[in-house]
Parts: structure tokens; sequence; C-alpha cells
């Protein structure tokens, strides 16, 4: 009996020095797929910071399960101008990947693009069992901790149309700056016929410009890169203002909600 107790008091104690382990988490990529595949990067690289921050070992084992569901998904800014049904409409790519991402156990979800968030509503909807995570709110949110008052904004047409960065920076106070027209064109010119196209310095001039007219035309105190493929680009050294990336952002939410757990201390 003397050594049966002990045998369970040694289990029990195992057990409550076990690491808790951090939950399946899914990305939403292909929206282009560089951005998709820098958006892990940039997950890892939230997860180990993570991990220093909860005092945990940064070693394989303590990286979340996580999955990149990198699909062909219409593009975004086309279907906002478009809202007729159709092939051409996204939310049935994003709701497939989504299923799959649920499927293989995933708790929470990020979506690697920034225009495909006017589809969020959709996937939360249709998925209430999984925590989609808005990268737009992550951002304003840190912006008014930051104390930030004029963000200027670089995006496709679709997110500036859709209003996205807009209605989420105005409820938390913030002046969102918007090019005209013709810096819109320019952007979406650095976009597809740069970082799609494998011009990166095309697109890197394309970016800075904009960036440099809301900053010194429009007193911006912060460009925000509404778009996962601008960062890809462009550097601070190109604009002379602070940059924001949202990716990154998201990212660091995405690592925060696969470590609620180890945080918490419950499985």
């Amino acid at each position: 009996m003397a050594a049966a107790a002990h045998a369970a008091e040694a289990t029990e104690a195992t057990e409550a020095a076990a690491p808790v382990a951090p939950r399946t988490v899914g990305i939403l990529g292909g929206m282009g797929p560089a951005a998709g595949a820098d958006f892990v990067r940039l997950f890892v690289q939230s997860c180990t910071e993570r991990l220093q921050a909860l005092h945990l070992p940064v070693r394989d084992q303590g990286y979340p399960e996580h999955w990149l569901a990198q699909v062909p998904v219409p593009d975004r800014t086309a279907a906002l101008e478009d809202r007729s049904p159709g092939a051409h409409q996204p939310g049935d790519a994003l709701l497939q990947a989504t299923g799959r991402l649920a499927a293989l156990g995933a708790r929470s979800v990020a979506i690697a693009c920034n225009t495909a968030h006017a589809w969020h509503g959709l996937l939360q909807e249709r998925f209430p069992q999984i925590t989609v995570l808005h990268a737009v709110r992550e951002v304003a949110a840190l912006l008014r901790l930051q104390g930030v008052q004029r963000v200027g904004l670089l995006a496709t047409q679709g997110t500036y149309r859709a209003g996205l960065y807009r209605t989420e920076l105005q409820r938390e106070g913030i002046d969102c700056l918007e090019p005209p027209e013709s810096g819109r064109e320019r952007l979406m010119q650095g976009i597809y016929e740069g970082v799609k196209a494998g011009d990166l310095e095309l697109a890197r001039r394309c970016f800075a410009e904009v960036a440099r007219s809301l900053h010194a035309g429009a007193g911006a105190q912060v460009i925000v890169m509404g778009c996962t493929e601008i960062p890809l680009a462009l550097d601070e050294a190109d604009v002379g203002v602070a940059l924001l990336n949202p990716a990154r952002v998201l990212a660091d939410a995405l690592a925060r909600e696969a470590y609620a757990p180890c945080a918490a201390g419950i499985r």
C-alpha cells in the first residue's frame, strides 16, 4: 500500500511538473503566397518571444502545432468592387480553408491578408468554436495604447473602399490618413507589378513614394503597412518614419492565443 501511495504521489508530481501544451492554431495564407510564408516566420519569432516571457524553455518541443492553409483565394479587391455571387468571391475559399484548419484542431486562426478581413464576420459566424483574430482591431488597440493620433495608411483599393482601417482607427480616436486616388493606384502598381511579379525594386519605389507623402505632406506619425505584401519591399530607411507591420501585430496575437493555457497554468 505504501509503495502504491508513493508511486501515485510520484505520478502526480511528474504531471504537475509537466509543461502545459500550447493550443493548435491555424493561418489562412495564399494571399499572396509569399506573404503567407512570411507570416509563418513572424509567428515563429513571436512564439520565441512568448516562450521567453513565460520563462519556458526555448526548444523545438515548446512551439505550438500550427498549420498554414496556403490555398488559392480569388482576388479580394476585385471581389469588393463586384459583390455579385460567383466563383470570383473569396468567401467560399476562405470558409473551406478555415474548415480544414478546424478539422486539424486549430483553436484560433489568423488571416494573413488585410483585405480578406472584409470576410472576417462570415468566418467567425460560421466557425463560432474558433477564435478568428481580427488584425485591424489588434492594430488599432495597439496604436491607442501607444498614444498615436495620426496614422498614414498604405493598403489595397479594396481595403480603402471597405473602410477596414478607417472604421477601427476612428473608433479608437485615431485619424486615418489615406492617399489620393493617384497614390492608391501607385500602391496597387507596387503590389501587382512589383511584389507579385517579383520586382521588389519597383515595389519599394511605389510604396516609399506614397509613404513619404503621407508623412511629410499630411503629418502621419506612423505608417501602417495595411497589405501583407508591402512589408516585403519597404523599410523605415526608405521613408524616414516609423512603420507598423500589421502582420507582426497579428502574429503576436496568434502566439498569445496559442500560449494562453501556458500563461494560465491550465490545459
